[in-house]
């Protein structure tokens, strides 16, 4: 192994991909607890950014010191030693031309007493106290120049600056790798910025978008010249990750364009039937994103479509419609949903429509075993199944289809790249529609989906009442019992749900078993009640769901199994129990599953207080606002875009510095070079941008073979 490289002068010159382990005052036992916290290369260590800054760069003279205050001051050591005094303390007496203070320490003594010189030159920064005469405890401090050298500005990094502070854990502290540290090691870094950094933008961009180059950001990011450039800076920085994730987005696409996929047939007498067959007529937005779809199966070019649309707007059938296409064309299509519950819902949907009409459907998951199974794998293979519906049992080694053209991924953000990439590869370029009833904010759409063509059913069926939400605290469950059995009442039927199966120790939430028991005997009974959770198998949770929708029980207890696929137009009451545990997007998932009918729905959140302020936040969100693109923007603010959905199963690159509802603005400006680059130049070859090319080969090239599939 070769000799660690450090920035010094004559010693080996590090590159950017080199572990921090190369770096002087590192080595390996250091490197791994660095390794912890994500910084593995020198490049790594250039973009941990501060947490927030420290201004000490105002250094005010003696005299104008105020007791309480803050300050950052400067001047020479005129004494200095341990202290006769009860408790054991080190003192040095800092003088400038205008007065003087102490500086005191009552630990650390041994390493501290042995660093001061008379006439040192000290900046120190700390609160004024006052004991015997102003003083500063335990102040950071730095010795700009010992009394034989003549002092050197440049050399402050941790006091007399505007200082950075970084994210830290224990194990950083215990290797003196918290700030104090990291600035340390971050200097010599910076200062040889410009033989470590090559500009990643060309200068237009940086020009047009008004940007700090990229070493002038880096180096104002960890010891700015002032508060302002730590803005620049930082926006830089972001500016590039949204940049390149933009890219890979704009790359994709014009290699999706490029893929040579089926053109169906334009629809026939099998999907005239169908909507025939239908007891609606389809709406306005439905129909509209049925022709855009269409156009795209009936194009050479493969389709990568997202299908979004809110609860209750008629996803379903718009898939249903394309897989008809599909199979119109001689073609089988593949319906693969994220719960054996959703698929099997699925199945009940349609598949008395598809084999009425002369389609083989057939729904494959992991209950579907023995016999069944081998004679649904043959079904499969030999083509006499023209419509899968299932799991991940979709993408099995043994699953192996005659002639798949469309593949259709339901809730698709629940999957990996990898079993979407899978089932696509079980046909010869078959088209793609992705779906999900999450309504997603622009500023995530453009991160997670900015390469696939875009289709929104904008518009609930007509006839649909608003569903009138209201929060119930824990002790009211009287009055929410006596409005339950009043719809009851009127014919209507209802849901109870709870977020556990059954009670745990670490949560004390009321398990819908227990529950379920409880309301049979004691509140209602005299009402038919059914309990439905995940750990039912799956041929009785079908049983039950049919049951329920067919009115043959009066309330449905359940888990969150019934957030998606459970349609029960005379369903009017939702209550949601312990609803300040729920995420604000699920919250409106579950409300979704009623207001299907005529009849006017009701939404009962049941709250137990105190709630912390997020709750608070969500549940009036709740009561006030129906239109999920409306919902799902205050979950993505209050949530942030890691937890919103699982960001990094997409294969895209973790936006360590962006924050794509803080830098909305940023985002769509790199979202606009990236496209504009791209289009112009897809292969990156131009004088001008050769600098992209040459930073997305070395940093996101192996990423960009994950983006393969939406």
């Amino acid at each position: 192994m070769s000799s660690p490289a450090t920035v010094t002068q004559g010693r080996p010159r590090i590159k950017l991909e080199d572990s921090v382990q190369y770096l002087k005052g590192i080595g390996p036992e250091k490197a791994k607890v660095l390794n912890s916290v994500g910084i593995k290369t020198i490049e790594d260590l250039l973009y941990y950014i501060p947490r927030r800054y420290l201004d000490r760069s105002t250094i005010l003279p003696m005299n104008k010191l105020k007791v309480g205050s803050t300050v950052t001051v400067i001047g020479r050591v005129e004494a200095f030693g341990m202290a006769k005094t009860r408790r054991p303390q080190f003192q040095v007496i800092l003088k400038d031309n205008t007065g003087f203070i102490r500086l005191v320490w009552f630990s650390k003594l041994r390493w501290v007493k042995n660093l001061f010189e008379e006439d040192d030159l000290v900046v120190a920064s700390g609160q004024i106290t006052l004991y015997r005469g102003l003083q500063m405890v335990h102040p950071e401090f730095e010795i700009v120049s010992k009394s034989d050298r003549k002092g050197n500005d440049e050399e402050l990094i941790h006091t007399g600056r505007i200082i950075p502070l970084y994210p830290s854990t224990a194990e950083l502290k215990k290797i003196h790798l918290d700030s104090r540290g990291l600035r340390r090691a971050l200097k010599p870094l910076l200062d040889n910025l410009t033989n470590l950094v090559s500009e990643t933008l060309p200068q237009r961009i940086v020009s047009d978008s008004n940007l700090l180059p990229l070493s002038k950001a880096l180096k104002n990011v960890h010891f700015p010249e002032d508060l302002e450039m730590t803005d620049l800076a930082r926006s830089r920085l972001a500016f590039d990750e949204l940049f390149y994730l933009e890219l890979m987005l704009a790359l994709r696409k014009k290699r999706i364009h490029r893929e040579k996929g089926i053109a169906f047939q334009k629809p026939g007498n099998l999907v005239r039937s169908a909507l025939k067959m239908l007891p609606f007529e389809l709406t306005e937005a439905q129909k509209k994103v049925l022709r855009e779809i269409a156009s795209d199966m009936m194009s050479e070019d493969s389709m990568h479509r997202l299908l979004q649309g809110d609860v209750g707007s008629g996803k379903t059938i718009v898939a249903l419609v394309a897989m008809l296409m599909a199979v119109e064309s001689g073609y089988q299509a593949a319906l693969m949903a994220p719960t054996e519950i959703l698929a099997e819902q699925h199945y009940i949907t349609i598949h008395q429509m598809l084999e009425s009409l002369g389609v083989k459907t057939v729904l494959l998951t992991s209950s579907v075993v023995g016999t069944e199974r081998e004679i649904i794998l043959d079904q499969i293979a030999k083509g006499t199944a023209g419509v899968m519906l299932g799991t991940h049992a979709l993408i099995q080694k043994k699953v192996d289809f005659f002639k798949l053209g469309l593949v259709v991924i339901d809730e698709q953000h629940r999957f990996g790249v990898m079993q979407r990439a899978k089932l696509k590869q079980k046909g010869i370029s078959p088209d793609v529609l992705v779906m999900t009833a999450t309504p997603i904010p622009r500023s995530l759409a453009l991160t997670l989906y900015g390469d696939l063509d875009v289709s929104v059913i904008d518009r609930l069926p007509p006839g649909r009442k608003t569903i009138k939400t209201f929060l119930y605290n824990e002790n009211l469950k009287s009055e929410i019992y006596e409005f339950l059995e009043n719809q009851l009442q009127k014919g209507h039927q209802a849901y109870i749900v709870y977020p556990l199966v059954e009670e745990s120790e670490k949560a004390d939430l009321k398990a819908a078993t227990q529950s379920y028991e409880f309301l049979k005997k004691e509140i209602f009974p005299h009402r038919r009640l059914a309990l439905l959770h995940g750990r039912i198998k799956s041929k009785e949770r079908e049983s039950i769901m049919q049951a329920f929708r067919d009115g043959d029980y009066d309330i449905l207890v359940a888990t969150t199994v019934v957030e998606v696929g459970v349609d029960v137009h005379n369903a009017t009451v939702m209550v949601i129990e312990h609803a300040e545990r729920f995420g604000l997007s699920q919250l409106h998932q579950l409300r979704g599953r009623i207001g299907r009918g005529e009849d006017q729905s009701f939404c009962l959140l049941v709250a137990n207080p105190p709630l912390s302020e997020e709750a608070q936040k969500r549940l009036k969100a709740m009561t006030s606002i129906t239109d999920g693109f409306k919902i799902s923007e205050i979950d993505l603010k209050l949530r942030g875009p890691g937890e919103f959905f699982g960001t990094r199963q997409h294969g895209l690159p973790e936006l360590k510095i962006a924050d794509i509802v803080a830098d909305a603005k940023l985002l769509y400006q790199a979202r606009n070079w990236a496209f504009k680059i791209i289009e112009e130049d897809p292969n990156l070859t131009q004088k001008n941008n050769l600098c992209i090319r040459s930073n997305f080969i070395r940093k996101y090239k192996r990423r960009f073979s994950l983006v393969d599939i939406g």
